[in-house]
């Protein structure tokens, strides 16, 4: 199973018990404040739609959408939040992006860093990873009782690409479609689980060894667990045969 794909289904489930605390609004509020930057109205602006349909998604309440709007827009005035985006190697080389939100990049930086360093991993240049990465529109459909139906639908929909994972489609589009195509596979009838940009492995680092896929999940989940965290991508593909 690809990296991206693991750590997505992963990084769900751990997202749905946050939610129940409450502990994931802050990230989703930060990625609506900035999409708001450049727009606070979410039927002019794609991305903040679709950052404001997940936040909807994760029951995160009206209020907090329309406050977290409102600091984009700066109408809130304090400190600005920015987006920043991180690179490095973790264990058994594998590439990591790292997406964050951030009104205090010194202390985001080093956060990350640390997390890095305390977990066999490496911060790199910018430019070092995201070369092998591709960002593309990702939209996840529920397959229904029929996938081959389901990936006929989205192709003719407009999708550049889908595959079958589970009980789901993974959809790729380029990522200035993103919000046409998912409205098309809307419009035909089919349940859309989330939508959003994200950076797509080009190719995958093989992890045939247990010890080496638990130091990479463990690594993943302490990024994702630090606050100013809104994404992180990886590219490992880890043995389905490993028990982890």
């Amino acid at each position: 199973m690809s990296g991206h794909s693991k750590w997505a289904k992963i990084r769900r489930g751990k997202a749905s018990e946050d939610a129940k605390r409450g502990a994931i609004f802050t990230k989703l509020g930060n990625s609506i404040a900035i999409a708001a930057k450049t727009g606070g109205d979410p039927s002019m602006n794609p991305t903040l739609q679709l950052a404001v349909d997940k936040a909807k998604a994760a029951n995160m309440p009206n209020a907090n959408i329309e406050k977290s709007i409102k600091r984009g827009t700066g109408e809130l005035g304090g400190d600005i939040i920015e987006e920043y985006t991180f690179e490095g190697y973790g264990p058994g080389g594998v590439g990591i992006i790292i997406e964050a939100a951030s009104d205090n990049r010194n202390r985001t930086t080093t956060a990350v860093k640390t997390a890095f360093a305390k977990n066999g991993g490496n911060m790199a240049e910018p430019g070092a990873v995201a070369f092998q990465f591709t960002r593309k529109g990702v939209i996840r459909v529920k397959a229904g009782g029929d996938a081959e139906t389901t990936l006929l639908t989205v192709l003719d929909a407009g999708a550049d690409d889908a595959i079958e994972e589970d009980d789901e489609v993974v959809v790729y589009v380029d990522m200035k479609q993103l919000g046409k195509v998912r409205d098309s596979i809307k419009a035909e009838g089919l349940e859309v689980l989330d939508a959003g940009l994200q950076y797509v492995p080009n190719s995958t680092v093989a992890i045939t060894e247990a010890g080496i896929a638990q130091k990479v999940l463990k690594l993943m989940d302490i990024l994702d667990e630090l606050d100013d965290v809104t994404e992180v991508y990886s590219n490992f593909d880890i043995d389905e045969s490993l028990e982890i």
